[in-house]
């Protein structure tokens, strides 16, 4: 979230570079290469290569959610098993007595996740260029 963050806001200087992003952030460079092939082939980014590369937001901050950017790197955001995929397939769905509790949170997890966007942190964040979460 914070790589993805760091690159909405300094979007207007092009390519980013990972070791920048590590450095403003303070987060390893390491750990930043794993999440880029999945942000990559979910199509959030755009890589250039060469000298200058860098990586830059595939669209603009606004059209990106917390609840995407989350599904993307993390996977599901059910609180539970039985509630990741669209079909419920477990044995006990018609006898379980907790279900709607779950079914209500993650109606909850996911409104308001999905209802967070790469532009509202930026704008609801005080600070300056170096945008650090």
């Amino acid at each position: 979230m914070r790589m993805m963050l760091d690159l909405a806001v300094h979007q207007g200087e092009g390519c980013v570079a990972l070791k920048d992003i590590a450095a403003r952030q303070g987060i390893s460079k390491k750990y930043l290469e794993q999440i880029v092939p999945l942000l990559n082939k979910a199509e959030l980014l755009i890589t250039s290569r060469g000298y200058q590369g860098g990586y830059s937001l595939s669209k603009p901050p606004e059209q990106y959610t917390v609840g995407e950017i989350l599904r993307v790197t993390e996977g599901s955001l059910s609180p539970v098993a039985c509630l990741q995929y669209k079909e419920n397939t477990c044995p006990r769905r018609g006898e379980c007595a907790t279900l709607p509790v779950w079914e209500g949170l993650y109606k909850a997890i996911t409104d308001y996740l999905d209802g967070i966007t790469l532009r509202d942190i930026m704008e609801n964040s005080a600070g300056g260029g170096d945008y650090c979460i």
